[in-house]
């Protein structure tokens, strides 16, 4: 199934869907979904320096390759730099990336934060010392790394519209991509409005309300959350009826229609076929307003980067809310 694409900062164009890759650290669980995306014709795969998964990637990236049935050029990597690093470190992160993905680029690398957890202090935990940061020293530092080739270009993620706007105002490449939380529950209008009308495109990640985030912080030792079940969302369950589509397709089309791209996760071979299967079908008018109605704003927010008081406080914490106590 052709799938469609948008263009981005540099000339390139990004596949609308992708796979995403979070929490996915088991070697045979990433190497069956990776190869089950490939042979759906996903041609994106969204990973970070961050997920500890980049080297399982590399390996099957290099068998698909060296097979003949891909080309590099025929695919999209995108990984991120964990969260904004001091300026001295960028090219250090990224030469690990290249190293592990085993490719001399990456089509897209970005900022994962606007803040940045001290990866000296210990070993690779969102609980870390968080660091001073200085997001337009950064990006001028991803710049370069642009000019040397290691990446076609470049972007940012869970940037309010200030720390989009201060990259945009000093910036020589604007970011290709914002890549936020952004679901039927938490749409952020005013966030993806500004972004799009300054040439960023967004990237939906969590489209379905992330589930499986309570696993994911079990293991990092920090209590469990509650998430809504967006799948079984009155709305959604009538309009998978009426589409003969399941939940999760309505979930990313809808997304889709508000022309942000998206990269979900999944493990389970048909799950991963399924989510690429909404390029067949339009939401009406009527059911695109109805399901705009659902937005709870900040109040559907699960992302809130609240692991630890210092990271919550942080001054480029990028969300308005105030954390709860701690």
């Amino acid at each position: 199934m052709e799938q469609q694409h948008f263009n981005i900062t540099g000339g390139y164009k990004l596949p609308a869907i992708g796979l995403g890759t979070f929490t996915i650290t088991d070697e045979a669980e990433l190497e069956r979904a990776l190869d089950v995306a490939f042979e759906t014709g996903y041609r994106h795969i969204d990973t970070a320096y961050y997920y500890q998964n980049e080297h399982i990637i590399g390996r099957v990236l290099k068998k698909w390759f060296e097979s003949g049935k891909l080309k590099r050029e025929d695919v999209f990597i995108t990984t991120k730099l964990p969260g904004c690093q001091p300026p001295d470190r960028v090219e250090t992160y990224l030469k690990k990336s290249l190293e592990d993905l085993q490719l001399d680029y990456v089509d897209l690398y970005l900022i994962h934060i606007p803040m940045a957890l001290d990866l000296t202090k210990g070993p690779l935990s969102i609980t870390l010392p968080m660091l001073p940061s200085d997001i337009v020293a950064t990006w001028k530092k991803l710049e370069e790394q642009v000019d040397l080739g290691r990446c076609k270009t470049i972007g940012i993620s869970n940037f309010n519209i200030r720390q989009v706007k201060k990259i945009l105002d000093n910036a020589r490449i604007i970011p290709a991509t914002n890549q936020v939380e952004l679901h039927i529950y938490l749409q952020q209008p005013e966030l993806v409005k500004f972004c799009q009308d300054n040439g960023v495109v967004v990237v939906s990640y969590q489209t379905f309300g992330n589930p499986g985030v309570s696993a994911w912080l079990e293991k990092q030792n920090l209590p469990p959350r509650v998430v809504p079940d967006l799948f079984n969302d009155p709305v959604v369950k009538k309009l998978a009826t009426k589409y003969k589509k399941t939940s999760a397709q309505i979930l990313l089309r809808f997304i889709l229609q508000k022309n942000i791209a998206l990269i979900p996760k999944s493990i389970t071979p048909s799950r991963i076929k399924e989510n690429f299967q909404i390029f067949d079908f339009t939401l009406d008018k009527a059911d695109f307003k109805e399901l705009e109605k659902l937005d709870k704003g900040d109040a559907g927010r699960n992302n809130w980067f609240d692991h630890s008081e210092q990271m919550a406080n942080h001054p480029e914490h990028p969300f308005g809310k105030k954390p709860k106590k701690f």
